[in-house]
């Protein structure tokens, strides 16, 4: 009797070797986003899967791209007007152009980061150019700032021209070049946005601080809405390209505003106050059942300063109350302990609670 052919499992027949020079090409190929490669090759490797970390190499493109969109932006000096309209718009255009080619460049590369960076300065140089056209055209409204160096440092709604232009341009280079690091001067954007906004409507009547602290609770709203709905999109999107944390800097930003706003409502009554705390526990749990940790911190701080009003205000005379407070301290530290031990249990429930795409994949950010 013959023997019988070794059969061959599917698994066998189609086992191929992957190291991690060929997932790393795999992510500059776009298949995979780089942050993906990093936790597959950690997990096939029996590694633990830390928390991505903030090297050396990171922090010399951070701040060095910073600077540079500091010197475009925060630091512009009159050297710059003596080229004259014209010719700002050339040097502006010309850095912009540069930037994105240089950003392509190293995006094919594989270099994500100093990429992302790159077309940020490019976005960060469109105010300035839109400045230049309406200033070389006679379009600039008088009576308001001359010189571009007022629009980081003064509040007009002469700049919503200069905002509106940055917003459009960063989201066609965004829809290009796809690098969640450009929404960080979307995200500054709105915020300035929000403040010329309420300089316009209150331009004829005179600054009315209660109009401005509600259009930027109104703006703070609108801006987590849109990162929510951004974060909804690239948890669900098929490109991996799209797989990334696009949501970070709107959150951050619209969480500000936001909770800026509403902290400096002053409701008159204790009642007022107390729902202004429970909101504010309700922001803690918040940021970690969505792994956003900007809501959690916000959240503490306004529980902290409601409990420092009724220390000074409602307690001012009590005995017990700095005990309690002390006691209440302790017994914060004490639940801080227990979360930690049990903090994956604990962000699986809240979680579950939410829809499926918003649940936090990784480690809150």
């Amino acid at each position: 009797m013959s023997e019988a052919a070794p059969s061959h499992t599917p698994d066998r027949q189609h086992r191929i070797t992957i190291d991690r020079a060929r997932l790393l090409a795999a992510a500059e190929a776009g298949d995979i986003s780089p942050a993906q490669a990093e936790r597959l090759w950690a997990r096939w490797a029996g590694e633990a899967i830390a928390p991505p970390r903030f090297s050396f190499v990171q922090v010399l493109y951070y701040f060095g791209g910073l600077l540079a969109i500091g010197a475009m932006t925060l630091f512009m000096t009159l050297g710059w007007e003596l080229f004259g309209a014209a010719g700002t718009l050339l040097l502006s255009l010309g850095y912009a152009v540069g930037s994105v080619a240089a950003a392509r460049h190293l995006l094919r590369r594989g270099l994500h980061i100093p990429a992302g960076i790159l077309a940020t300065i490019a976005v960060c140089l469109v105010p300035l150019a839109a400045w230049s056209v309406q200033s070389g055209l006679g379009l600039w409204p008088e009576g308001g700032p001359e010189s571009y160096r007022d629009y980081h440092r003064l509040i007009d709604w002469r700049w919503l021209t200069l905002e509106f232009a940055t917003l459009a341009a960063a989201v066609v280079i965004l829809w290009w070049l796809r690098l969640p690091f450009m929404v960080m001067p979307v995200a500054v954007t709105l915020w300035y946005l929000n403040m010329d906004v309420a300089h316009m409507l209150t331009r004829q009547s005179g600054f009315d601080w209660q109009l401005t602290r509600d259009v930027s609770l109104v703006f703070g709203l609108f801006t987590c809405a849109i990162a929510v709905w951004v974060d909804l999109r690239c948890r669900l999107a098929s490109d991996p390209r799209d797989r990334q944390d696009f949501a970070f800097w709107l959150y951050l930003f619209g969480a500000l505003m936001a909770w800026g706003g509403l902290s400096l409502h002053d409701s008159g009554s204790e009642l007022g106050k107390l729902l202004y705390a429970l909101i504010n526990v309700a922001l803690v749990f918040l940021g970690a059942a969505i792994g956003r940790r900007v809501f959690t911190v916000l959240g503490a701080i306004g529980v902290a300063g409601y409990l420092g009003y009724l220390s000074h205000k409602v307690f001012a005379d009590s005995l017990l109350f700095p005990f309690a407070l002390s006691l209440l301290g302790l017994g914060i530290v004490a639940l801080g302990v227990w979360w930690q031990r049990h903090e994956a249990r604990i962000h699986a429930r809240l979680a579950a609670g939410l829809p499926a795409a918003l649940r936090p994949l990784a480690e809150p950010r």
